[in-house]
C-alpha cells in the first residue's frame, strides 16, 4: 500500500475576487489544498476551529487590517503568515515582519512568485528551520521607532531601524542583502546592494558600543547576514 503525503492546507484570507481566484488557481496548481476567507473575523473563526499550514493575508480586509488579524492570531497560533501588501512605499514589511509575519508580496504580484514564496515558507516550517520571533538582547517599539539593546536605547538611523527590526524579527534566518534591502529602503532598487554592509557595519559600531564582548549580527560570506538566535 503506498501512503500520500497530506497536501499542505493553505487559507488565504483576501476580499478582492479576482485576485483571490488567481491566488487559488496557482496555489492548488501546486498540489495544495485551499480554503478562501474574504474577512479578517471569519479568517480567525477559521484558524480556530480548523488546522492549516499557511496564511496568505492581505493587510487591506474590509473589516479588520491584516496586521490586526496577524496579532490576534499570534496570540493563539504560530501557523505561518505570508502578507499580501499594495503599500510597497511604507514600512508596512517591516511592521509585518515584527509582528510575526514570515514573508510578504507586494501587489501587483505573479502567481509564479507568490506560489515560490508558499513553497519556500513551507520547507523552511516542515524541516523546523524558522526560530521564534523576536530575541531576548532586544526590544522593539514600533509605535516610537525604538529598539533596545541589552536594555540600552540606540541612536539608529530610519534605515539602520529597519535592518535591525527585520534581523530581529527573523532571528537565525539568513537574510540576502536584497532582502534587506526590500526591508528597508523605499526605493531598493535605486539603491546598492553594498549600501547594506556600509549601516551593517554602523549598527555594529552602535550594538559594540553598549555590550563590546558580543556581536549579535553574523555575516554569511556570499549569501547575507542574520542576527544570532
Amino acid at each position: 500500500m503506498v501512503h500520500r503525503m497530506a497536501a499542505p492546507r493553505i487559507l488565504i484570507v483576501e476580499d478582492e475576487p479576482s485576485i483571490r481566484d488567481a491566488i487559488q488557481y496557482a496555489i492548488e496548481s501546486d498540489g495544495c489544498e485551499v480554503t478562501c476567507s474574504s474577512t479578517g473575523g471569519d479568517a480567525l473563526a477559521r484558524i480556530d476551529s480548523d488546522q492549516f499550514d499557511l496564511v496568505v493575508l492581505d493587510v487591506g480586509l474590509p473589516d479588520v487590517n491584516g496586521f490586526d488579524v496577524c496579532r490576534r492570531l499570534r496570540e493563539r497560533h504560530s501557523v505561518p503568515v505570508l502578507f499580501l501588501t499594495a503599500r510597497s512605499d511604507e514600512i508596512d514589511r517591516v511592521v509585518g515582519l515584527e509582528i510575526g509575519g514570515d514573508d510578504y508580496v507586494t501587489k501587483p504580484f505573479s502567481p509564479r512568485e507568490l506560489s515560490a514564496r508558499v513553497r519556500a515558507i513551507l520547507r523552511r516550517t516542515k524541516s523546523g528551520a524558522p526560530a521564534p520571533a523576536g530575541g531576548a538582547l532586544f526590544e522593539v517599539d514600533s509605535t516610537r521607532i525604538l529598539i533596545r539593546y541589552h536594555g540600552a536605547p540606540l541612536d539608529l538611523s530610519r534605515y539602520e531601524y529597519r535592518l535591525l527590526a527585520a534581523l530581529i524579527a527573523k532571528p537565525g534566518r539568513v537574510f540576502s542583502r536584497a532582502q534587506l534591502m526590500d526591508a528597508a529602503w523605499e526605493e531598493p532598487e535605486a539603491s546598492m546592494e553594498r549600501t547594506v554592509d556600509t549601516h551593517i557595519k554602523s549598527l555594529r559600531a552602535k550594538l559594540h558600543a553598549v555590550r563590546a564582548d558580543s556581536d549579535p549580527i553574523r555575516t554569511h560570506r556570499g549569501f547575507g547576514y542574520s542576527l544570532e538566535p
